[in-house]
């Protein structure tokens, strides 16, 4: 017998790969950024300059955090740094194939926002998203827990504050998911020797999956 799943929804299939197959120029678009934008722009001017680039989650990354989301079936997914929504696709299809919980994620770029919001109508999960615009420091400061899965895909050196923000919120057993640790393993070296030393109570592992991402269970 053959179990379908969001996934697998002609809408929602056909909306992921678009937006993969638009992601393929980022390289192209990432090259007109000025010189040294990542590390010197404030994350609203960037958030404006990089509004072309899309900046996904691999596909691989994407299965596995639906399958993340369907093993431990969260009331909350938290998601810091939206971009143009495939991340939060793979998130709101669990959500709905667990048939309990909502996905709350952040977004600093008005044109993002907007283009997902689209998405989000036109494959018929936007019921289970709500979107947050603006700096998550701010956005994700009133979010009631017990929050149970976070996944930390905005801007790298903002992915500590925002963990640090949330931290009391975390149940035990509580997964964040940290994206891009080798590609930016810079300015992802703050949070990744956080969340690696015992004494401020994460486990980790770290997936090869593309990119790299760190996956930490609060204890």
């Amino acid at each position: 017998m053959t179990h379908t799943h969001t996934l697998a929804d002609p809408r929602v299939e056909t909306a992921i790969s678009r937006m993969f197959e638009l992601s393929a120029r980022d390289e192209t678009a990432q090259a007109q950024l000025p010189p040294g934008a990542l590390e010197s722009m404030a994350p609203q001017e960037l958030a404006d300059a990089a509004a072309g680039i899309y900046m996904p989650i691999s596909a691989d990354g994407g299965k596995l955090l639906y399958n993340l989301v369907r093993a431990i079936r969260p009331a909350t997914v938290v998601e810091f740094g939206m971009s143009y929504g495939i991340s939060t696709l793979h998130l709101a299809a669990a959500v709905r194939d667990n048939g309990t919980g909502r996905v709350i994620t952040t977004e600093l770029s008005k044109e993002k926002i907007a283009a997902a919001r689209g998405t989000f109508a036109e494959t018929g999960l936007d019921d289970l998203i709500t979107v947050l615009e603006g700096d998550a420091r701010e956005t994700l400061a009133g979010i009631e827990g017990p929050l149970e899965l976070v996944l930390l895909d905005g801007w790298k050196d903002l992915c500590l504050p925002v963990l640090r923000m949330l931290e009391p919120r975390l149940r035990p057993g509580a997964l964040v998911v940290a994206d891009d640790i080798d590609q930016f393993e810079g300015p992802m070296r703050p949070y990744l020797d956080y969340v690696r030393d015992p004494a401020n109570g994460y486990q980790n592992v770290s997936f090869p999956i593309e990119d790299g991402m760190e996956i930490s269970c609060r204890l």
